[in-house]
């Protein structure tokens, strides 16, 4: 029993309830009751729960003790099996003016499964003071009113029951009215304001009265309302009902606006004096909210759907006025009459779910509570199990049922069972509702995963994102829970074992596989993996899976263009064409290549520029230069082609070449051609060529000024030491020069300035020497990075020492014995594999072509074996092979061509003069914008 700090009447209930149990114990002996007052704080103790139940402390844990109940009002402590308080409860709120308020609910216990039944009286406390509706009311009382006569009024409510509910009305003293308690038939007590002698309007007119609620609580609470009260004019005859009660009964499922009574009332005055309208009076908003009354005619209707479970009886009060504010009351008591009109409800507590498929016969599966709100026949429900064989349902106790295993269950045939309660009740016609349960049946791990396919070939584009997923492995396992979990794991592949995990990885949870970095068809093409799929059961079981990966090539290498090509120092090479050359004449070979495969690596090979259009032409596929007519005596001796390699890509790749080609049949002769004779002239050159002039022309201007300003000075000296410099005979000119050709092989344009340069005149202080030969403006003695290079002649006036006469140079002064120019005869190559001491020989140009395309992966071949090699410059030596330039022959693809690119030496061409086809020579520097 909970002894809590209750006052007055309460504490004394607390003391005798230990007394009281027995009497209660005889009418229900399957329930126990506690007795506790309201208000009391959240974890208040009710009463020590397992000691009453005969349960031992010990024993708590494992039998779960757990309140079942609509309203979470009491919970149980696990530990102590003492039953609390879940919040704070309102008696008002839960029982509302009913004498007694219990609370029943269930407590179930497990292992085994038992319900107890539990009842908590709610004692009432005062908490609550009596409250008027309305805090001031307005009487109107004609003078003739007979002494005795009463006027009901407005009863104070008190939420509170017995003993702390409304005890008492009080009225202030006067002489004319006194107050009396009434009593309705639902036992509700309302005050009545009873005339004690005849009221004169004439001597006073108006009255103000104070009334007084209060409870019978200790201490009491009172709440009061202000009377006035106005006395009028006579109006001697009230309107008055032919009987005080009415009865009525509804049942509960009639519609909205169903009539349910007409009250009428009579008034023997006549006129506006017996006009009577009707209102609801003293009623509370119940009645309200269910029913409408019409002033005028008195009738009552329903508002809303009347639920007996809600109330099972209204009383309707009802006034009747005449416009002398004289009235009369009667009282409607309306009797609810239940229907079946509640689906039973089927709540299930507990659910014991996996079930092992090896559960013996008779094992609990589910609680299963019934409820029915309707009374009588149509509250009493009865379930049973519908179609499920499995499974049958066992009465535990009053409205509670056992689901139970009635066969052996098979995971195997039938892993999931929905089983189908139907509660019924007895009404007329029957309701019935049903819930169904999900019952899993739990293995055991005898299935290993199993891969959707055999193997996986996955196709991968290279230059793929890092991080990005190329494919995903797939496996089911029948198992359920960890047993049918699958991880998936990379074990085996032939890819080094450290650089394994720098290629790719797998998601253990989705088998999603990962590229780790971008991969690059030319270095890898291929690779295997073995995946493994392994769930989580003990023994865990698995299934391996192959994988090969195939990585594909994108057009992601530019061609590469391997002949011709600059040396190291900007230098370029020409190719010397006979003079005498037929069209078709084979002149050169752009030898270009492309890292990627297939169709990404076929090259074509088209002319961006030219100087003379119709003079060669190109080999589409093949890159081969030969001449499209014989050279006539306008066309200029120095031509520049500059060529375009595109490969076959989408969007296709490019790279370009220049060729820089001179027709003659030697190498004194192609010297003249190259200083005399130069290129048509293109925009961008007189371009160049106007902005030289003009910046030429600002400096002689500048120098003039600077000359005269000196001259000046030294006349105002009269030094004729001085002047003996500007005397004839003292002065040196340079010869006219040839400016190389400045272009870049990779521009659209090439940017070319041809012509002879007279040099300035500069002032020596000793006499000057004879003039030079003209062989001398051509080549200078200190050139070393060039062919053509130009003598600059601030260079002569930084030496002072005097200028001997010499004779005309040697035009082979600047070549040794070996590297003089002369015919393939004069000199044979070494067999060792260098280079030929003629660097110029018509056969080396042809071997650099051939050892450019067919020979470029073979190692052991070299440029220098005897006839065919391409003369290069001297700077590379004798011991320069092609042996580390990779071998792309396996990547051009050629439609409706199995050619290779090897050719022959002596095959170049079957017309050759003379003369020689096509030596290579340096042309200068490399060419500026």
């Amino acid at each position: 029993m909970r002894r809590g700090s209750a006052s007055g009447p309460a504490r004394w209930l607390q003391v005798l309830s230990p007394f009281l149990l027995p009497l209660f114990h005889g009418a229900l002996p399957d329930q126990i009751r506690y007795s506790i007052p309201e208000e009391l704080a959240k974890n208040s103790m009710v009463g020590n729960l397992a000691k009453d139940l005969g349960l031992s402390v010990q024993n708590l844990p494992t039998r779960k003790l757990r309140v079942s109940a609509e309203k979470d009002y009491f919970t149980v402590n696990p530990q102590s099996g003492d039953l609390l308080v879940g919040d704070r409860i309102d008696r008002e709120q839960v029982c509302g003016k009913q004498p007694q308020c219990v609370l029943e609910f269930d407590i179930v216990a497990e292992k085994p499964l038992n319900i107890f039944h539990i009842a908590v009286i709610l004692q009432d406390v005062n908490d609550n003071a009596p409250l008027f509706k309305q805090g001031e009311v307005d009487l109107n009382i004609g003078e003739s009113t007979r002494p005795g006569k009463a006027f009901p009024l407005d009863p104070a409510l008190d939420l509170d029951a017995g003993s702390n509910s409304l005890q008492k009305y009080y009225l202030t003293d006067n002489e004319y009215f006194e107050v009396t308690e009434k009593e309705t038939p639902d036992g509700r007590k309302y005050p009545e304001l009873i005339l004690k002698r005849f009221l004169d309007r004439e001597e006073k007119k108006f009255h103000q009265l104070i009334l007084t609620a209060v409870d019978g609580g200790d201490p009491p609470r009172s709440g009061t309302a202000q009377i006035r009260i106005q006395v009028t004019d006579a109006n001697d005859n009230p309107p008055v009902f032919s009987q005080d009660v009415f009865r009525v009964t509804l049942r509960e499922n009639v519609p909205p606006g169903f009539s349910v009574f007409q009250v009428t009332a009579t008034d023997q005055d006549e006129g506006i004096n017996a006009e009577i309208t009707y209102s609801f009076h003293n009623v509370d908003e119940q009645v309200e909210r269910f029913f409408n009354l019409d002033k005028r005619t008195g009738e009552i209707t329903t508002k809303d759907h009347l639920d007996f479970e809600t109330a099972k009886s209204y009383t309707l009060n009802v006034e009747a006025k005449d416009p002398g504010d004289l009235a009369s009351h009667c009282s409607i008591q309306v009797e609810i009459l239940d229907e079946n009109d509640c689906v039973p409800e089927v709540i299930v507590t507990s659910v014991f779910t996996p079930l092992p498929e090896d559960s013996p016969l008779g094992t609990v599966i589910a609680l299963i509570k019934t409820r029915d709100r309707d009374s009588g026949e149509n509250g009493d429900v009865y379930c049973h199990v519908l179609g499920n064989e499995e499974f049958v349902l066992k009465s535990s106790s009053k409205n509670y049922y056992k689901l139970v295993t009635d066969r052996t269950l098979d995971r195997e045939a039938i892993p999931e069972y929905n089983v189908t309660i139907v509660a019924t009740d007895r009404g007329k016609p029957p309701l019935s509702s049903t819930v169904i349960i999900t019952l899993h049946i739990s293995d055991v791990n005898d299935n290993a995963p199993v891969f959707h396919q055999t193997s996986y070939l996955v196709h991968v584009a290279e230059n793929n994102p890092p991080g990005a997923s190329i494919a995903q492995v797939s496996a089911s396992d029948p198992d359920l829970g960890s047993n049918g979990l699958i991880s998936y794991f990379i074990i085996a592949s032939d890819l080094e074992p450290r650089a394994l995990s720098s290629f790719v990885s797998v998601n253990q949870d989705s088998g999603v596989v990962f590229a780790q970095r971008a991969f690059d068809h030319e270095q890898l093409r291929s690779f295997q993996l073995i995946l493994q799929a392994r769930d989580q059961g003990s023994p865990a079981l698995s299934a391996n899976v192959s994988m090969r990966v195939l990585v594909g090539d994108l057009n992601d290498n530019a061609p590469r263009v391997l002949y011709p090509t600059l040396e190291p120092d900007g230098s370029a090479l020409f190719d010397m064409v006979p003079r005498a050359a037929e069209p078709g004449y084979l002149v050169t070979k752009v030898v270009a290549v492309d890292a990627d495969s297939g169709h990404n690596a076929w090259l074509s090979y088209h002319v961006l520029q030219a100087s003379d259009p119709g003079l060669f032409s190109l080999g589409l596929r093949t890159g081969e230069v030969r001449t499209a007519r014989a050279l006539g005596e306008k066309d200029a001796a120095r031509q520049r082609l500059l060529v375009g390699v595109r490969d076959g890509g989408q969007p296709p790749l490019s790279a370009t070449a220049t060729l820089l080609l001179v027709f003659a049949d030697s190498l004194q002769e192609a010297l003249p051609d190259l200083s005399d004779r130069s290129l048509p002239p293109d925009p961008q050159a007189e371009l160049q060529f106007y902005l030289v002039v003009a910046l030429a022309l600002i400096s002689v201007l500048f120098l003039l000024a600077v000359i005269l300003a000196i001259a000046l000075r030294l006349r105002h000296s009269s030094s004729p030491s001085v002047w003996g410099c500007f005397q004839s005979g003292f002065c040196s000119e340079s010869k006219p020069v040839v400016y190389p050709n400045y272009s870049e092989g990779t521009l659209p344009y090439s940017y070319n300035l041809y012509g002879a340069h007279a040099g300035k005149t500069e002032c020596n202080f000793l006499k000057c020497s004879e003039p030079l030969s003209s062989g001398q403006g051509l080549l200078c003695p200190e050139s070393s990075g060039a062919l053509f290079p130009l003598c600059d002649s601030s260079e002569a006036a930084s030496h002072p020492e005097p200028l001997t006469p010499q004779a005309p140079p040697n035009t082979d002064w600047r070549f040794s014995q070996a590297q003089r120019p002369g015919t393939s005869g004069s000199q044979n190559g070494d067999e060792t594999g260098t280079w030929p001491n003629n660097q110029f020989d018509t056969e080396m140009l042809q071997a650099m072509i051939l050892a450019s395309a067919s020979e470029a992966a073979d190692g052991s071949s070299t440029l220098g074996g005897g006839a065919g090699t391409m003369g290069l410059s001297a700077r590379y030596g004798p011991q320069f092979t092609l042996q580390h330039v990779p071998d792309y022959r396996q990547n051009v693809y050629i439609p409706g061509s199995n050619a290779t690119l090897t050719n022959a030496a002596g095959k170049r061409d079957g017309k050759a003069p003379a003369g020689g086809n096509g030596n290579k020579k340096k042309s200068g520097k490399k060419e500026k914008k």
